[in-house]
């Protein structure tokens, strides 16, 4: 049985291929349209997904797409309804952007198949049940309890529940405007960045703020009832009457004035961003303690947009009752692909769970052949070699940044070791030079740690895994140091935890590296530059190298130098 996961209604269009229930492959349209968090149909991802797999179109038996537009359309109705200034935005969205997408997907469908009846089945899956119950269903526990929270997904925001074997039950939801997401959304508004685009800006923000200082207040904006139910106080707020402008004139009055893209940060937006943050924290905590006394489950599935801020993770893992969570490597809507694939064949179709989604590595790979062809076809000079980690290991040992581009790409917004940019955490300048010659990004933001799985404990306070980076932990006191340039403001890291099982080469560096300096860590941030995607290809690889302040371009068996 093929199964085709689509997401395509929101941001981060993305597709897989599940084959008798074994994920084959995962990509983001973005790696390959390269635009980021895309909102376009993935049909280049399609295509890339069934040359991995080596199928036809033919061969597709289902096509599970993450959205169900009917659920809950009374609800968005009755809202629009008594909010009279929204009904132009829910025309837009809800019938002319639906119709849209839906003309899209049916377009597609129809070049490919003459008509549904020859075609593949086609099953419209409810948003929060892709998120939560399809990350259950690659999750490693056969018994767990589940969480899915975003900005909105069919009117939903957030979704409570349990699952055991293949049944799953729903414990409550959270409907819009009452959103975690959308009240982190309105702070990383004020603080100058993106929506749906720069929260993890936001995240990196909050540690050089106060909490203290707008803490009582913050808090107050939201509630939890013994459900897990939330209630917002909407007064600081204009999102809900769906308007760019996602903050009142109340947030401003009592927060201060909101920073202007590209103006320096003031004391008040850091402190805000803390304090917005630790309620986000506080809160999902809350939702915790409720989920365990209703489940007594050991373990939380936790899903959706919000699940991707890891400080958040790294305190549910350390305060709640839980003995460790599991986030899916593409925890967000790009995610809801493979939740869709997999709600469909353990969900709906009933077929006994036989996957666990452990290996992010799930995209393309390029052989040397293919690699050292388009480095000839570029006129470029480069060298191969044996033992290409020693090599790198010695290289970062002396402080070069180098690109790294190995083996599949991963899946999810984190570079997991195959499109990475690495470098020496030791070398106390490192996080600067990399920010303003290499990312071209704020200079506050911080980098990730890699570190081998075996050595984790001599460096970092964790105790659970953290094979996707979704997990932030303290940096140990003794360590703080040894690995500066790994370390944020308030002495955490945002860890990455590399097996020899699941990364070979990726965990041979940081050994090597390891071997040279006492230090099995490696700085680890995505192989881009701000504003776009991962890199993909080796022509992305090098064209990102050339327009960096990289070293080294360490691609295959290849090294380039600049």
């Amino acid at each position: 049985m093929v199964i085709l996961g689509l997401n395509f209604y929101f941001h981060d269009s993305t597709a897989c291929i599940v084959k008798d229930g074994q994920l084959i492959a995962a990509i983001e349209e973005e790696r390959l349209n390269r635009d980021k968090h895309t909102r376009s149909f993935p049909s280049l991802a399609i295509d890339r997904c069934l040359k991995i797999a080596e199928l036809e179109y033919n061969d597709i038996d289902h096509i599970a797409i993450s959205i169900k537009p009917t659920h809950n359309l009374g609800r968005k109705i009755v809202h629009s309804i008594t909010h009279l200034n929204t009904i132009k935005s829910f025309i837009n969205h809800e019938l002319v952007h639906g119709y849209n997408e839906r003309m899209s997907f049916w377009n597609w469908f129809e070049y490919h198949w003459d008509s549904q009846k020859v075609g593949p089945e086609v099953h419209l899956i409810e948003h929060h049940l892709t998120h939560a119950a399809g990350s259950f269903y690659v999750s490693p526990y056969e018994e767990a309890a589940l969480l899915g929270i975003d900005g909105s997904g069919e009117w939903a925001t957030t979704w409570l529940g349990y699952g055991k074997g293949n049944d799953i039950t729903c414990l409550g939801q959270s409907y819009f405007p009452h959103s975690l997401g959308s009240f982190y959304e309105a702070v990383t508004q004020f603080c100058g960045f993106r929506t749906t685009y720069d929260e993890g800006k936001t995240m990196g923000l909050a540690p050089m703020g106060d909490p203290s200082v707008f803490l009582e207040e913050v808090d107050k904006i939201v509630s939890i009832d013994s459900n897990g139910q939330l209630s917002f106080d909407l007064s600081y707020f204009n999102y809900q009457n769906m308007s760019w402008k996602r903050c009142s004139d109340k947030f401003f009055k009592i927060f201060g004035q909101p920073r202007q893209k590209g103006e320096a940060f003031q004391k008040h937006h850091m402190d805000v961003a803390a304090a917005f943050q630790r309620v986000l924290e506080n809160k999902v905590l809350e939702i915790c303690d409720i989920l365990h006394k209703k489940t007594k489950a050991d373990y939380l599935v936790i899903s959706g947009g919000v699940s991707l801020n890891s400080v958040m993770n790294g305190r549910i893992v350390r305060e709640s009752p839980f003995k460790d969570i599991y986030v899916m490597p593409a925890a967000g809507d790009n995610g809801t692909a493979i939740g869709a694939a997999y709600y469909l064949y353990n969900g709906l179709l009933k077929h006994k769970r036989n996957f666990v989604h452990l290996n992010p590595y799930v995209g393309t790979s390029y052989s040397n052949e293919e690699i050292e062809t388009v480095l000839k076809g570029a006129k470029l000079s480069y060298e191969s070699h044996d033992d290409i980690c020693e090599l790198a290991a010695a290289l970062l040992e002396k402080g070069q940044i180098i690109g790294w581009f190995q083996g599949a790409m991963e899946i999810g917004p984190r570079a997991l070791g195959s499109r990475s940019i690495l470098a020496n955490p030791a070398f106390p300048d490192m996080k600067d030079k990399i920010n303003a010659e290499v990312k071209f990004r704020e200079a506050y933001r911080p980098f990730a740690p890699s570190c081998t799985l075996d050595a984790k404990n001599e460096f970092f306070d964790l105790e659970v895994e953290a094979p996707f980076m979704l997990k932030v932990c303290n940096v140990l006191k003794e360590k703080l140091s040894v690995i500066p340039a790994v370390t944020h403001v308030d002495g955490s890291a945002r860890l990455q935890t590399v097996s020899k099982d699941l990364h070979p080469r990726y965990y041979e560096l940081i050994k090597k590296l390891g071997d040279r300096t006492g230090i099995p860590v490696v700085l680890n941030t995505s192989f881009n530059i701000q504003g776009e995607p991962l890199v993909e290809s080796p022509k992305d690889a090098i064209r990102c190298f050339f327009s960096t302040g990289l070293d080294y371009l360490v691609i295959g068996d290849f090294i380039i130098k600049k």
